[in-house]
């Protein structure tokens, strides 16, 4: 038996898709996991609620002149959570790294950010980490944890061996103690206000030139990098984001060639009627069609 079929269940398939594991170049699965989350709890729900606005959404993309439906993905459900943080993110370790040997490219619907941890982990060669993110993430520990959404980048840098170098893209909420780790470990940051005041040819060219001849990209989208006035429904929102409009444009200029593995996460669908669910699929949409 594999790591899917023991620890993954089947559920909505994303965007109607009915391409078998086989067959398929993308694999969906849900994490539906919030244990650690501190203001608005719910990204356990947002698997369904994403899925379900794939279904509702037009695939088409007039960025690449394609459509969801050229693409191969085959949706393996949802991963068995445990209670336990580490116990979750060893499971999501195991089906990564099945899913990315078998020469897929896996695509995790959370669920908090916590969730990175562990797929990451299944990356066996040197990468680079893109994160979109309101936060910086840097944390030693929060709330008595070390292991949390408020943790998660920090956590990465000093287990992940594979690791080249991060960058975090959207940035506006920070403390002292994370600014300081970032300028101790290089840790690269493009905030909101560089993109808001600038041009979203400037930083996506900014990110391709940190990218570099990265061997690997792993791509974490946190939904808090837009302003809350276009995805209300995140786990902690945070004023002086982005638009939509500017994380699509952003996103159909950076070079996702050698894009290994891809989540996005922290989306609480209990907050709003549907929107910030339908914004997040249309996201995923885009960064398979501009992978291709």
């Amino acid at each position: 038996m594999s790591f899917i079929e023991l620890y993954v269940r089947q559920t909505l398939a994303f965007a109607g898709s009915e391409c078998r594991f086989e067959d398929a170049d993308y694999i969906i699965v849900g994490v539906p996991f919030d244990n650690t989350s501190s203001y608005r709890p719910g990204s356990r729900f947002a698997p369904r609620a994403i899925r379900e606005a794939s279904l509702n959404i037009e695939g088409f993309s007039f960025r690449s002149n394609r459509s969801i439906d050229d693409l191969r993905i085959h949706d393996a459900g949802d991963l068995d959570v445990s209670l336990r943080v580490e116990e979750t993110l060893r499971r999501l370790e195991l089906v990564t790294r099945e899913i990315i040997e078998a020469g897929k490219t896996p695509v995790l619907i959370g669920g908090e950010h916590t969730l990175t941890i562990g797929s990451v982990k299944a990356i066996d060669k040197p990468f680079k980490l893109l994160c979109f993110d309101a936060h910086l993430d840097l944390r030693d520990e929060y709330l008595d944890m070390k292991f949390s959404h408020a943790t998660v980048i920090r956590r990465i840098c000093e287990t992940n061996k594979n690791l080249e170098e991060v960058i975090i893209v959207g940035a506006r909420a920070a403390c002292k103690e994370e600014i300081e780790y970032a300028k101790k470990k290089g840790v690269h940051i493009i905030p909101s206000r560089e993109i808001l005041d600038g041009s979203i040819r400037d930083s996506s060219s900014k990110v391709n030139r940190l990218l570099g001849d990265a061997k690997a990209l792993y791509l974490s989208l946190d939904m808090d990098v837009l302003d809350p006035a276009f995805a209300p429904a995140v786990q902690t929102p945070e004023p002086e984001g982005i638009s939509t409009h500017q994380l699509l444009n952003m996103i159909s200029e950076i070079d996702l060639d050698r894009l290994v593995a891809f989540d996005i996460t922290e989306m609480t669908p209990p907050y709003d009627f549907g929107a910030t669910s339908a914004v997040a699929a249309k996201i995923i949409f885009e960064v398979l069609l501009q992978k291709g």
